[in-house]
This record gives C-alpha cells, structure tokens and sequence, in this order.
C-alpha cells in the first residue's frame, strides 16, 4: 500500500481504472482483452514513447515483427513443447501439413532470433541490441485473468541482445542500471530482486555447464550493481536462468515486472552466429531483458501506485482549461490551442459553473488546471492551479506554457 494513503482511500488498479476511464473490458470481446480507452492511450503511448527513448539512447534497434509464425518455429524454439497448453491453437487450411499451420506467439524472441539471423554478422557489430514493443498470446483460464495484470493479449515491452560470451556481464550490468533510472522515472521502485534458478524435476535446455556458466554471469552482475537478493529454484525460464525484478499489488502479492535472462540454447536451436576476430563461426549468446515488462501489468502497478494521480509527464490529460465565463470561451480556447501546439495534451472545460470543472478537473486527478477569468483574458495571462491545491502568480501565455512545457517532461 502506498505509505502516504490511508487505507480507507486505497482503490485497486480495476476500479481505479473504471473510474479514470483507463480501460475497458467487455464480455462481448472476452476475458483478458482488455480495451485501452482514450486515457488510458494516451497514458501509455507517453509511457513507450519515453522507455523507446531510453532504449534508443542505450544502443538498442527497434524493429516490428509479426505476432504469429508457422508451428514449424515454436517447434524449434522448445516454446511448443513447454507452452502448447498456454498457446492458442493452431490456425492452419484443410489438407494443410501440420507444422504449416499459423500460431499466435508466446513470446517475441523467435522472431529476434530471425532478426539477428537475416544476415551474416561480424564480431566488430557485437552486440546487437534488438528491442520491440510487440504482442504475444497466452491461453490464460477466464477464471484467473483479471483486470490488467494478468490478461491474454499482452503488449510487452522486450528486446534481445546478441553478444559475445565476454560481453554478457556489461550487458546484464546495462540492464539493471537502466531498470534503476527508468522506473524512478516512472514513479516506483522494486520491491525486491529474484535470482530465478532450475529446479529438480523439470525440462530445461542445455548442459549443465552452460546452466552453471549462465547462473554465475548472473548472480555476479547482481552483486556488483550491490542490490539484495534472493535466489529461488525452480523459477527459471527453460532455456535459462534469469534476474526478475519484482513489484507488489495492494494485496500484497507479488508480480514480476522487469527481467533479465541469460540464453545459450536459442542461438544453438536457431544456428545462429557470428564470424569471430579469428575468421570463425561462433555462437552468440542471448540475453533476453524488459524493462518495464507488459505495458498491461506496469500500468496496473502505477493505477495502484500513484492511485490515478500519474506525475505529470505521462498524465492522460496534462492541463485542463477552465473559462470563468462564456466571455472568455475564445481565450480559453486559444490558450488550449497553444498548449497543444507546445506538445502538451490539453483539454477544454466548458460545461457546467466554475465550481463544477474545477471539482472534474480534480476528479480525473489533471495535474494542471489554468483558469482564464476577465481580468486574464484583458492582460494575456493565466492562472495556473495545480493538482495539490497550489496556485501559481498568473503568468502571461509564453511563460505559462514553458513552465507547463518543463513540468511535464521526464
């Protein structure tokens, strides 16, 4: 529970939801499809627009990829053989051979792995750094999805690195450092950090040198970047052991957010390479990572965090614009203009008294409300009040606007 809300205020990310107009979900599209409605758009696409940035700015290529392939490649990958229970099924024509057949993705990173192998690769390029936000599928039960944080078509902030053995600690080094200035950015911190290692009892791929080898790089980077840990068995994905980083709800249950995992058996299954200094093949590692992880269960975590006061960078509606009078409708309006044009995302109040639209405002938690009366309208100025109940001096045009424009950056 955020340590400065009573608990008689606390909402959970589904009402909260409802009540901002975030999402919606509809018995007629079905259970864990959910509808992102014009807020909660907007909300996000700042969020992916800045975490993009972010990515960009670190060395990663964005790509797109289709959220289906031929079975024939969840087949190769082992996802088909860990995962068909959560896949959907296969799409496939009459007559069609079975591995033909078109299967909605569990996972993005086969496609990486086409990415990295679509031409051949020098050592000098490594490492290839590929990200995407893209769409996979999981056949959840509708009696456990629920709300945003567990749903069936998952938008998922991920990307995959093609490396160098030797490269692999910088690169889960990297991870981590972004993972710590990216979600302060956003308004949280983990709640803990998860060395997710093989258990007894389940099919992994690749020996145990390699699982031993991939371990160490792992636990050797968390030391070193000084967070505590905890190492569980049994919790590692099948291809690899990874980092998860792991975020709480209001119930107290725990959810993992971001990831970090080190892959020997992808680039083996999917013989890709590299030509080494010597003028050799070799095999890069895969270091799968997201930062955010699904745009799904990150925006329930910061509903519940913020409970639907979003700083202000990434607030659905950024400033409100109030007329104290129909006279001042073609101010306000022009001001609203401007701020648009300023990049911000504005938005018009003219229905109901002043008293009305200044409680709406506060209601949809804006962080801006500019209140535009006679005297405003006669001089050029605004009056700023922001979503904690302060009142700014009234500013002229320009002024308000860069202000506005600094306070809703990251």
């Amino acid at each position: 529970m955020p340590p400065h809300l009573e608990e008689h205020t606390v909402k959970d990310h589904r009402r909260l939801g409802r009540e901002l107009e975030i999402y919606h979900a509809d018995p007629m599209i079905g259970a864990g499809l959910p509808l992102w409605l014009p807020a909660g758009a907007a909300a996000r696409h700042a969020i992916e627009e800045y975490v993009r940035e972010q990515e960009r700015l670190a060395g990663y290529q964005h790509v797109y990829s289709p959220p289906m392939a031929k079975r024939q490649m969840y087949a190769r990958s082992g996802h088909l053989a860990k995962f068909a229970d959560d896949m959907f099924p296969a799409m496939g024509e009459p007559g069609e051979a079975e591995d033909e057949a078109l299967m909605l993705r569990p996972s993005l990173c086969p496609h990486h792995a086409m990415v990295f192998g679509s031409r051949g690769r020098s050592y000098r390029e490594l490492p290839v750094r590929i990200a995407e936000l893209g769409g996979m599928y999981r056949a959840e039960r509708s009696g456990v999805v629920g709300g945003l944080s567990r749903v069936r078509a998952i938008s998922l902030n991920d990307a995959h690195v093609f490396c160098s053995l030797d490269q692999v600690g910088a690169e889960v080094a990297l991870v981590l450092e972004m993972c710590a200035r990216i979600h302060p950015a956003l308004g949280f911190r983990a709640d803990g950090f998860q060395l997710s290692l093989r258990g007894p009892g389940a099919r992994y791929l690749g020996s145990d040198e390699v699982w031993d080898r991939a371990e160490s790089l792992l636990r050797d980077a968390l030391v070193q970047a000084g967070v505590p840990f905890e190492e569980v068995p049994g919790e590692a994905a099948f291809y690899g052991p990874k980092i998860d980083i792991q975020v709480r709800d209001l119930a107290g249950r725990e959810w993992t957010l971001a990831t970090v995992q080190v892959d020997f058996a992808q680039p083996e299954r999917f013989d890709l390479s590299y030509t080494d200094s010597g003028g050799n093949q070799a095999r890069p590692v895969m270091v799968h990572r997201s930062i955010v992880g699904s745009m799904e269960r990150l925006m329930a975590h910061l509903l519940e965090v913020h409970q639907g006061a979003f700083p202000a960078w990434y607030a659905p509606v950024q400033l409100a614009v109030a007329p104290v009078a129909e006279a001042q409708d073609g101010a306000a309006r022009a001001f609203a203009d401007a701020a648009l044009r300023s990049g911000l995302r504005a938005e018009l109040l003219l229905d109901g008294s002043l008293g009305l639209r200044i409680r709406t405002a506060a209601q949809r938690k804006i962080p801006y409300l500019a209140v535009i009366g006679s005297r405003e309208a006669a001089v050029g100025e605004i009056s700023l009040r922001t979503r904690d109940g302060r009142q700014l001096p009234p500013l002229p045009h320009a002024e308000a606007l860069a202000h506005l424009t600094a306070a809703t950056h990251p």
